[in-house]
């Protein structure tokens, strides 16, 4: 359910060192070209990112990658593939599907039978497995792709205003099978329709593939595929992913949609009886020209409906029930507001037919040990479902592709335009029906976003705009209180909706439905740590383009030096140099001193994240030392304490019972699978040693209840609405933000309790969803003032989420100060938390 690459030939950036007036050594970038690596028989595309002149090893996750449209050579893209090792444990085999070794064999036999079928490995998994994308089409030659390459940026560009100004462009269809590893059937749905596609010579066929490219990610997902398993290989469920893009998978999918720009996509999962076929129900995404959306997308679900349901499948004999279409069979609970699902994502880079499509029968979870007999029976009906959704797709676009073609166009244009978006109605959605005003839902976007230059965060979040294909241009002259040099994103430009969708606030929903199928506020601009700031009207300054953010790594040429911990790269730049076995010291609760005599050390960490270091006479105050962290917490959380350089032991319930190790690590991160009351009572006093000893860092109400088991601090959690989630308005040093889920806040604080951060007074929530219970309790209201972050001498609990899904960095500084707190209480440091 719902729930990058190298080109051949690349610029290499070389880190040059050049002393300033003011006595400073910048971290220059110079341009080299390297050689082609020699070529196997196999040829990869790695969606992990070209160094940026301002990016490194902390932002490669989010720095823009080479596109794989700028590789024009023709088709067909013929490669051999090497095989991977048999794999009987493969989850995929019970069921009678292919399994993930057995896709490479395949593929080069599809390669084999015409020339119609091309096969790129487009990057790896996090578990290390190849992605493939496949492209069936007829025979181009290298002038042929170069001409598609140059109609595809014209159409981004708004440059033309109707496909008939593009004879002979290829309208662009994406399938995506197995984003969720455990819902399998999407792949072999696509492999069956593509060998029938390499060979079939009917002339529906001919005219399909004469007219359009068709794009297969075969498997989206491998890791999982393998495992039976929703998430990947780091436990990231990848169909969140698309805002943060943490994962190597999500990197490959976004780069797809960025380069081939697909006019209609189909996102294959399950399980949903009967199958369930996207438009869904409100709220819809505000960003994004939700009437042009909405009207291929349901014109498409009419198609597959009718395509499913003729199957001849009935509940009574095979137990699976009509297709059903969320929006005009339900009232609510299955949105497209969040940006994160695949489909969502793409509408904003001019996917005008965009589904979720979930197939009916359930053969994952429970129902995986069902016999083998009844599954192999169910994942046949459930492949032959998604196939007749993807050849009614192939009707769809054989029979409306210059019409998708021209509203993708349409809606490049009214970004590009600044035009006002469309409210949907049945004036301006003609063939739709039921559509109410519970439908309608538009924004006004800003004249420009600014964003504050010099900061690690703010090059971070550049670059990650950049990624995403949003255009970002730098001053030439001042801007109000912004100095030249700052960061503009101009909102006229043709994927303005996904800038705002990144930037703006967002917007509270709570009013408008009772409850969300997942995350309702996810604002960049205010969780990722970066000064943003929207600009409503005016003339903009003089800009230039770029294509990655300025670099802001630098190192004094003199002195001992000093590091602002104010961002996620700074604590990983920390925790690197004490790895080396380097001599820090804290100075301050925000900053430590790392000796002159580290200057060379420092310089390999100020490139390697991006951070700048200054002199200072001081030497620092307290030595520090690295931190390990028994880390009891979701796989977001893990992945957020590694990027950050902490040495994370994974621990539960099951691993302190079975005993552990107190001796190795410094510090215990808490907030899931973990339970005070559950341990028995060698474990249980083991952890209570070590806690009041050295200390911990909760989240949530499962933090809470270790502190409370151990009667580590003198306070209460109240969990709020399980339900709400989204961005808040905090109160600390000074007024911030931060995101919750399933909020919890504090109460009865006793002796020695700490008040680190509140929620704001009023209504805390600025964007998301956020009601109180059936009961009358748990809402915003009672949360408003409460404390949100508390300490003691040996524990720091959070009732906000600062590291949820990897995605809010502009909090993670909280958790990591937090941890080297608790890591050091000990030597008396617990006074400088907060």
């Amino acid at each position: 359910m719902r729930t990058t690459r190298a080109t051949p030939a690349r610029p290499l950036l070389i880190t040059a060192l050049a002393l300033t007036a003011t006595g400073s050594l910048l971290l220059t970038p110079h341009t080299a070209t390297a050689e082609n690596e020699p070529l196997t028989r196999e040829r990869e595309f790695t969606a992990e990112a070209a160094d940026s002149p301002a990016s490194a090893a902390s932002r490669a996750l989010t720095a823009p990658a080479p596109d794989l449209a700028s590789d024009t050579r023709g088709y067909p893209r013929r490669q051999v593939l090497a095989p991977d090792p048999v794999n009987p444990g493969d989850k995929s085999v019970k069921l009678g599907l292919t399994p993930y070794h057995a896709i490479a064999p395949k593929l080069n036999s599809l390669q084999r039978l015409g020339d119609r079928v091309s096969v790129e490995v487009t990057g790896r998994s996090a578990g290390g497995h190849r992605l493939y994308l496949v492209t069936v089409t007829a025979p181009e030659s290298a002038a042929r792709a170069r001409a598609q390459e140059r109609a595809r940026r014209l159409i981004e560009d708004a440059r033309v205003t109707s496909a008939r100004q593009l004879p002979g462009y290829k309208t662009p269809v994406f399938f995506n099978a197995n984003i969720h590893g455990n819902e399998w059937e999407g792949t072999d749905a696509s492999l069956k329709l593509i060998e029938r596609l390499a060979t079939a010579n009917d002339a529906r066929t001919r005219d399909l593939l004469a007219h359009t490219r068709l794009y297969f990610n075969i498997t989206a997902n491998p890791d999982g595929r393998i495992a039976g398993t929703r998430a990947n290989g780091g436990g990231f469920d990848l169909n969140r992913d698309f805002v943060t893009a943490s994962q190597p998978e999500t990197r490959v999918m976004r780069q797809i949609q960025i380069d081939k720009q697909p006019a209609v996509m189909l996102d294959l999962h399950g399980y949903v009886n009967g199958t369930l076929i996207e438009p869904t129900t409100p709220p819809h995404g505000e960003n994004y020209e939700y009437d042009l959306f909405l009207k291929n997308t349901y014109a498409n679900a009419l198609g597959m409906e009718k395509a499913v349901n003729s199957l001849g499948y009935t509940p009574g004999r095979d137990g699976v029930e009509p297709a059903q279409i969320p929006f005009r069979d339900q009232d609510e609970g299955w949105d497209d507001w969040p940006p994160i699902f695949t489909p969502q994502y793409a509408a904003f880079h001019g996917t005008v037919a965009a589904h979720t499509v979930e197939i009916p029968l359930p053969v994952n979870n429970a129902a995986y040990n069902l016999p083998v007999e009844e599954l192999r029976r169910r994942s046949g009906i459930n492949t032959a479902v998604a196939g007749a959704a993807l050849n009614a797709t192939l009707d769809f676009v054989r029979a409306r592709r210059t019409a998708l073609i021209d509203d993708q166009i349409e809606v490049f244009r009214r970004g590009a335009r600044g035009a006002a978006q469309t409210p949907v109605s049945s004036s301006t959605v003609p063939g739709v029906p039921g559509i109410g005003p519970e439908d309608v839902y538009t924004t006004t976007f800003p004249r420009a976003y600014v964003i504050a230059a010099g900061t690690s965060a703010a090059a971070r979040l550049v670059d990650h705009l950049i990624a995403n294909d949003v255009r970002v241009t730098r001053t030439t002259v001042n801007f109000g209180r912004y100095p030249r040099g700052s960061y503009l994103v101009d909102m006229r430009q043709p994927k303005r909706g996904l800038a705002n969708a990144l930037l703006a606030d967002g917007r509270d929903i709570s009013g408008k439905v009772s409850a969300m199928y997942d995350i309702s506020g996810w604002s960049l601009g205010r969780l990722w740590g970066a000064t943003v700031t929207p600009v409503t009207a005016g003339r903009l300054p003089a800009a230039r383009a770029i294509s990655g953010a300025a670099p802001v790594s630098s190192v004094p040429a003199y002195g001992n030096l000093r590091l602002r911990l104010d961002d996620a790269q700074a604590y990983a730049a920390l925790n690197s140099l004490l790895r080396q076995g380097v001599s820090v010291r804290r100075d301050g609760a925000d900053s430590v001193v790392v000796p002159a005599s580290a200057r060379r050390k420092a310089l390999a960490v100020a490139r390697a994240h991006d951070v700048a270091f200054t002199s200072t006479p001081f030497t620092g105050a307290a030595p520090l030392h690295r931190v390990r962290v028994a880390a009891a917490g979701t796989a977001g959380e893990l992945f957020a304490l590694r990027e950050m350089g902490f040495e994370v032991t994974p621990v539960s319930t099951e691993v302190l019972n079975a005993g552990f190790d107190w001796g190795s690590v410094d510090v215990l991160f808490a907030s899931a699978g973990l339970d005070h009351g559950r341990l028995d009572a060698g474990a249980r006093a083991a952890l209570d040693a070590f806690l009041a000893g050295r200390g911990m860092v909760g989240r949530g109400m499962v933090g809470a209840g270790v502190s409370a088991g151990a009667g580590v601090l003198a306070v209460t959690a109240v969990e709020g609405n399980g339900d709400a989630n989204g961005v808040v308005r905090v109160v600390s040093s000074r007024p911030g933000y931060a995101f919750v889920y399933a909020p919890v806040w504090f109460t009865g604080l006793g002796a020695g309790v700490r008040v680190e951060e509140r929620y704001a007074a009023g209504n805390p929530l600025v964007s998301g969803h956020w009601r109180a219970g059936a009961d009358g309790a748990g809402g915003p209201a009672d949360a408003a003032g409460r404390p949100s972050v508390v300490s003691g001498r040996h524990a720091v609990l959070f009732g906000t989420e600062p590291l949820f899904r990897a995605h809010p960095k502009g909090e993670f500084p909280q958790v990591a100060q937090a941890l080297f707190t608790m890591a050091h209480a000990s030597s008396g440091l617990v006074e400088e938390s907060g």
